[in-house]
């Protein structure tokens, strides 16, 4: 039996090392298997949320986990489409277009189309010259992409029982964003709510002086879109949900979009949503209770050993306040991971949480290769390269599955591009 505390999943200690022919049979699809998802239609309220998860969470109830990774798996998109090759006239954009973005990075089958990109602005006038991506023709000086609206297929709205709105937001990779995250003072935002200023700066900036996509901003591009898509859908007679989730800073940006889409009590929409993982803390006590009181329902997925939840500080706890209910687990519990593994940013990557949540159940639908994508965490008896994802694909135009396949040949080489942040959030 799994050993438990109070409020920490971890792995039971017998779950044994993945054997070389378990990988070898992953190496087709690098984040879902074939076989399908199962049907959440009667549970689906339990699992957002409608009773504030009881008894889904220790031990996590495999419907609830198989969501969660779906919608992890949306948000690490966000990582993984950006534009980071700072050579490239499109730097801060994504890499692919709306089109193609999921066949891309192997999420063919999750069964959602992209409606609309999300792009927010993080300008810092003072420190303009270092604070955007190194280089002089980028694609955008003042706005990067930062996410995407999608909307379940038919055969995935069957699934789940009706029309899913999905809003994923990216995590900080740019310096701009990181000196944004550290403008942590309190923003009024109505009554008694108040909200980091930095997250809300990403969120609201705007500059209607420059090109096209720094003319609105996020927050207006995200009701806009959900606005039009629960208008279509509305009148096809669908009942709708807004599903929100983001990693990291990218958690702070689902949870003040959810708040807006649902304080703006668009006609048709019936249920407001949110998973985040490794977010940090958003606003005071006052923003938590605006939140429940307009019925969002928040799921917080975090690592004990990951700080960035923590942030601003626990110091700080009567000034600051976490939303929702808490998904806690001992990431270092999983047998996968080096036993010296001590970097907070390993902790912190959302590869490492989706490793977790995997590695609860018993069923594996995403590759183990992706866990050292960026980083080198996995033990050495896997034989799986460490940081193999800026050793060769991403940069050169390669899918996810030949980059799996050589990440399991190659011998490691990594230098981490110098305009990001080694330790995101």
């Amino acid at each position: 039996m799994a050993k438990r505390e109070a409020n920490v999943a971890v792995l039971p200690n017998s779950n044994p090392l993945i054997s070389s022919s378990d990988r070898e049979s992953m190496k087709d699809n690098l984040f879902f298997t074939s076989s399908p998802l199962e049907s959440i239609a009667g549970l689906w309220h339990e699992i957002h949320g409608a009773r504030d998860w009881a008894g889904l969470l220790h031990p996590l109830h495999p419907l609830l986990r198989q969501e969660l990774i779906k919608y992890g798996g949306f948000a690490q998109a966000t990582y993984d489409g950006f534009d980071t090759d700072p050579s490239s006239h499109k730097c801060g954009s994504c890499r692919f277009g709306q089109e193609t973005l999921f066949s891309q990075l192997g999420l063919s089958t999750a069964h959602y189309e992209v409606t609309r990109y999300l792009y927010a602005t993080s300008r810092v006038k003072m420190l303009s010259s270092v604070a955007r991506l190194k280089a002089t023709t980028t694609w955008r000086r003042n706005s990067n992409w930062m996410g995407f609206v999608a909307v379940s297929s038919d055969e995935e709205s069957q699934r789940i029982g009706r029309r899913d709105i999905v809003v994923a937001w990216r995590g900080t990779l740019t310096a701009t964003e990181w000196i944004k995250n550290v403008q942590l003072w309190l923003k009024p935002l109505c009554g008694t709510a108040k909200v980091i200023h930095g997250f809300h700066s990403v969120y609201t900036s705007m500059y209607k002086s420059t090109p096209q996509y720094d003319k609105t901003s996020a927050s207006e591009q995200f009701m806009n879109e959900v606005t039009r898509l629960v208008g279509k859908y509305r009148g096809e007679g669908e009942e709708l949900s807004l599903t929100v989730t983001g990693h990291s800073l990218g958690g702070a940006l689902a949870i003040l979009s959810a708040y807006e889409a649902a304080a703006a009590k668009i006609p048709g929409l019936s249920r407001v949503s949110v998973f985040t993982f490794g977010a940090p803390l958003v606003g005071n006590k006052g923003f938590a209770r605006e939140l429940e009181n307009l019925g969002v329902k928040v799921l917080r997925v975090v690592s004990k050993q990951d700080l960035v939840p923590k942030l601003p500080g626990t110091l700080l706890k009567r000034v600051y306040s976490h939303a929702g209910v808490v998904l806690s687990m001992d990431t270092a519990s999983s047998l996968l991971l080096r036993r010296s593994l001590n970097h907070t940013a390993s902790f912190h990557s959302l590869d490492t949480y989706l490793h977790f949540l995997e590695a609860i159940g018993s069923e594996a639908r995403r590759d183990l290769a992706l866990v050292n994508k960026s980083l080198g965490v996995l033990r050495k008896e896997l034989s799986i390269t460490a940081h193999w994802c800026w050793l060769k694909g991403l940069c050169s135009g390669q899918t996810w599955w030949s980059c799996g396949e050589g990440a399991r040949r190659t011998q490691p080489g990594f230098v981490f591009p110098p305009f990001i942040f080694p330790f995101p959030f």
